[in-house]
């Protein structure tokens, strides 16, 4: 590697370049030595990089092609063509760009430099940006060439295509291997060498294309001795100078000691051939400089299951949404106390050592790139506090050892991943975003900067988070903090593994198995942290925050003394990349101990930006409210008709016809035409879709038999419930003609979808008579009224089904057990309240008649409601407010306000329970 100098001494030398050779008039001999010169600027030996004259194949007019000679040639990085003083810079960069199409793919540079001795132009191909100065300037502009030191700048782009191209070309060489027979974990080290070494050489822990330039020259085209010669290759790396044979070949021993355990292991031979070593050498055409070691680690983990690949990039973690969590957890916090402390040179100095000592432990690691952005954050952070504490020497331009500066070190970092080649992944990608972050340092203090040999490393733990001692990965006492993005898998779709590690982790708990598989982590790091100062935060799907499995959860860890400090609502959980995956996600930072100021970030958009809310408490459905959880309520807790589910038929569709379908059979039998109902599911409900349904549990014996196509479809019912795997529909098998679940009305009632978008402000509702049968997936309120209809439409209402219903993806799915029975209802309002709901409810009906070719999902699309329609809404939600004596505005009001009313109702429930239970006492 180059001794790199400061940028002081680099000036130096640029202006004495400028007085060498000002003056220089235009013979083209002495361009050789300007270049040699010019390196010698920045302490390179152009001799090691560059060559003058490199032929390229040229393509001329008429198709002939002829070998056109390159003035100076470094591949990968540069071209420099060279003219006579006064000639024309413009068509010097033409010809340049002429000698592209004959440079192979991986030898492109990104960079082009002009120059008639008195001028430069420097042309950065990547950003687009060109750069023009006179010689006697170079001394201002030396650090646009900051890339010969490998000091470019890069700014990592989550939908940057380089990342998934580096990891599809990792891919097919990763198949060609398997295929050879080289696999499991041999192959997977393999691989993990190879990336460190891909990265090596183009961000200057090896010297500029050292690795490629070792594939190319030292190994033969065939690919036969290429195993070989990694394998002597990776002993060099891992073997210090001092112990390395002393007639090794050259082109080894150049390759510095890196150890870190990395090339430790000894690995089964591999074996290579021409194919395989053109894929190597393909990925190492790419400049991994610009490769993003957070979202890369992901990328490269999905190159080891074909069918992951296909949808490659679909799981990996945005750095924008891992900022969701770092920043409220602990980054704004020491960003602030960056800000008040940092024009006091003792306090800094004392904050410097405090983000030193700071330990992160990700129980849930992966690939590690919640590990890799926290620490590029700390390490920015330092840097930042390092130009403070040191700003007078850089003004002055003396250099301090950046070396005893940096305090932080991969060393802080600790993490849990059950399985073995992400952990790998993780280690590494720490050991890269470290040196990136060390050339940063390089780059602001002017010294160049290097950890090699790897003398410290990331502890990350091979196993299960859930069954080893967090506490033997890092010692509690000196943990900060606890964050990740445990495994998303639902309650329902658990391995028995993973069900024996709820059951381990929740031992003694009331009905855990309605919990999804991140609740464990929640559980167990609450058990970790009980009277620590550690704090934490987890990514996790948005059910165990709705529906049931709050009130599974929060109990069991307000025992252990936890309070919400943060969340973040449900928003989309996406990423740029092909193939993406949307989940709908929440973030809740905790603690064992209480804040002042808890925040709230919520969406309007969950695919948009976070807007921060201050509460004073955030329960945990994370609202504002106290800590209050609903338990499924068999009734009511208010004085209103019950919900009930609609028909559930489990006919195989034997009985559900198509208008078509319906006039078909008809005709086949004419007798059937008096039983058949209007049908309406969920779909049918909202989208006013067609449907009807042959209900027979009327229809007397003698008349059924003379109907033999009607007794063909009885039959096929029967027999469908018989073969079933479960017990209570195989016990209905006998009465084929009736629901498995029965609502048929007497009279109107209101019908609501279980199902509803989310776009919709509200879910729709309406009144049904007893001639339409409703399947299951509607909720039904037999004996609704327009006042209980109001309620339901209102803001009110839907406030708190936002608040507390379950969700399938950011759909609503509405309980009737959780979300009605629990709601609180107006406490006694008076008859003209009730008598004002009823008038607005009923003016909603008549507007949705003037527009009778409207479905509901028409008329509740956001984007096409009526004007009228939107009206009577928000008359309906003035009168409804009233009724509760509500003043506030918004949702987030209108959800604390109905959790207190709801705790001021169930304790009166529990006072009457208890009253009635005294009374029976003798």
């Amino acid at each position: 590697m180059p001794i790199m100098l400061s940028w002081n001494e680099i000036k130096d030398r640029a202006l004495r370049f400028s007085q060498d050779w000002h003056g220089e008039t235009g013979e083209r001999a002495e361009a050789s030595s300007f270049w040699n010169a010019f390196f010698e600027v920045f302490g390179i030996s152009r001799r090691r990089l560059a060559s003058f004259e490199a032929p390229v194949k040229q393509r001329k007019d008429g198709g002939r092609t002829a070998t056109g000679f390159i003035d100076l040639f470094w591949k990968g990085v540069l071209i420099v063509e060279h003219k006579s003083f006064g000639r024309d810079l413009e068509r010097a960069y033409e010809q340049a760009l002429e000698y592209f199409p004959g440079i192979p793919e991986r030898d492109l540079p990104r960079f082009v430099l002009v120059s008639d001795f008195a001028q430069f132009r420097l042309f950065d191909l990547e950003s687009s940006d060109e750069y023009c100065f006179p010689l006697d300037k170079l001394h201002e502009n030396v650090r646009l060439f900051g890339f010969m030191l490998g000091l470019q700048t890069t700014n990592y782009r989550e939908q940057d295509p380089a990342n998934i191209i580096a990891a599809e070309r990792m891919g097919k060489l990763h198949d060609q291997m398997l295929a050879s027979g080289y696999h499991g974990h041999a192959l997977e080290r393999y691989l993990v060498r190879l990336l460190f070494c891909l990265f090596s050489e183009d961000t200057s822990i090896f010297e500029r294309r050292q690795f490629q330039d070792f594939i190319e020259q030292q190994t033969r085209e065939d690919g036969s001795d290429l195993a070989s010669q990694l394998d002597q290759l990776f002993y060099i790396l891992n073997t210090p100078k001092s112990e390395r044979l002393r007639n090794i070949h050259e082109a080894l021993d150049a390759f510095p000691y890196v150890n870190g355990a990395l090339f430790e292991e000894r690995l089964s031979p591999a074996g290579f051939d021409r194919k395989m070593r053109d894929s190597l050498l393909v990925a190492c055409g790419l400049d991994w400089s610009k490769i993003s070691p957070a979202i890369f680690g992901a990328l490269f983990q999905s190159i080891m299951d074909e069918k992951a690949r296909r949808n490659l990039g679909a799981h990996y973690t945005s750095e924008k949404n891992i900022l969701k969590l770092i920043g409220p957890l602990f980054l704004d916090q020491l960003r602030a106390e960056f800000a008040a402390c940092k024009s006091n040179r003792p306090r800094l100095a004392s904050f410097h050592s405090k983000i030193a000592r700071l330990k992160f432990l990700d129980p849930a690691c992966g690939c590690g790139n919640f590990l890799v952005i926290t620490y590029r954050e700390l390490r920015l952070l330092e840097l930042d506090v390092l130009k403070m504490l040191y700003a007078k020497d850089l003004a002055a331009g003396q250099s301090s050892d950046v070396e005893l500066l940096v305090q932080c070190d991969v060393d802080q970092f600790y993490g849990i991943e059950i399985e073995e080649f992400p952990a790998q992944i993780a280690q590494v990608a720490l050991w890269l975003t470290d040196h990136q972050m060390n050339l940063a340092c390089s780059e602001a203090f002017g010294q160049y900067f290097r950890r090699l040999p790897l003398k410290k490393s990331a502890k990350i733990v091979h196993g299960n988070a859930l069954r080893i001692e967090w506490g033997d990965v890092v010692e509690l006492s000196r943990l900060s903090y606890i964050l990740g993005n445990p495994p998303f898998v639902g309650a329902k779709y658990l391995s028995d593994v993973q069900r024996l590690d709820m059951a381990n982790t929740f031992k003694g708990a009331k009905n855990f198995g309605l919990l999804d598989y991140v609740c464990a982590w929640y559980q167990t790091a609450a058990r970790n942290i009980e009277g620590t100062k550690i704090k934490c935060a987890f990514v996790s799907t948005n059910s165990i925050s709705q529906g049931e499995q709050p009130g599974v959860l929060w109990p069991e860890l307000w025992k252990k003394g936890v309070k919400i400090h943060f969340a973040h609502r449900t928003f989309s959980w996406t990423n740029e990349a092909r193939g993406k995956a949307a989940v709908h996600c929440i973030i809740i930072g905790f603690a064992g101990f209480a804040i002042t100021q808890p925040i709230i970030f919520d969406y309007k958009d969950i695919r948009g930006d976070a807007f921060a809310a201050n509460a004073e408490n955030i329960s945990p459905y994370l609202v504002d409210a106290q800590n209050t959880v609903l338990s499924g309520r068999s009734s009511p807790i208010c004085d209103v008709p019950p919900m009930q589910s609609g028909n559930k038929p489990i006919d195989d569709g034997n009985f559900l016809f198509t208008p078509e379908q319906k006039t078909r059979f008809i005709a086949l039998e004419p007798l059937a035409k008096k039983w058949f109902k209007r049908w309406l599911g969920g779909e049918e409900f909202i989208n006013n879709i067609e449907r009807w349904y042959l209900f027979l549990a009327d229809c007397p014996p003698n008349e059924l038999r003379q109907m033999p196509h009607v007794l063909a479809r009885i039959e096929a019912v029967r027999a469908f419930r018989a073969a079933s795997k479960s017990a209570p529909t195989r016990a209905i098998a006998a009465m084929p003609t009736q629901f498995h679940t029965q609502f048929v009305a007497s009279k109107k009632y209101i019908a609501l979808p279980q199902v509803s978008s989310e776009r919709r402000s509200i879910i729709p509702m309406q009144f049904l008579g007893s001639s339409v049968l409703v399947g299951d997936k509607l909720r039904v309120i037999d004996n609704g009224t327009l006042f209980h209809l109001g309620v339901l439409l209102s803001a009110m209402h839907m406030a708190w089904v936002n608040a507390v219903t379950g969700r399938l993806e950011s759909r609503y799915q509405y309980s009737a057990k959780i979300v009605y029975n629990n709601y609180p209802w107006p406490n006694s309002p008076s008859e003209k309240q009730k008598l004002s709901i009823e008038e607005k409810a009923q003016n909603i009906l008549d507007v949705r008649a003037q527009f009778p070719a409207a479905s509901l999902a028409d008329l509740y699309d956001p984007l096409a409601t009526p004007i009228p329609l939107t009206k009577a809404h928000l008359a309906l939600d003035r009168a409804v407010d009233a009724a509760y004596g509500f003043k506030g505005k918004t949702d987030a009001e209108r959800v604390a306000f109905l959790f207190a009313l709801y705790q001021t109702y169930t304790s009166l429930l529990t006072e009457a329970n208890s009253s009635a239970a005294r009374r029976k006492m003798p």
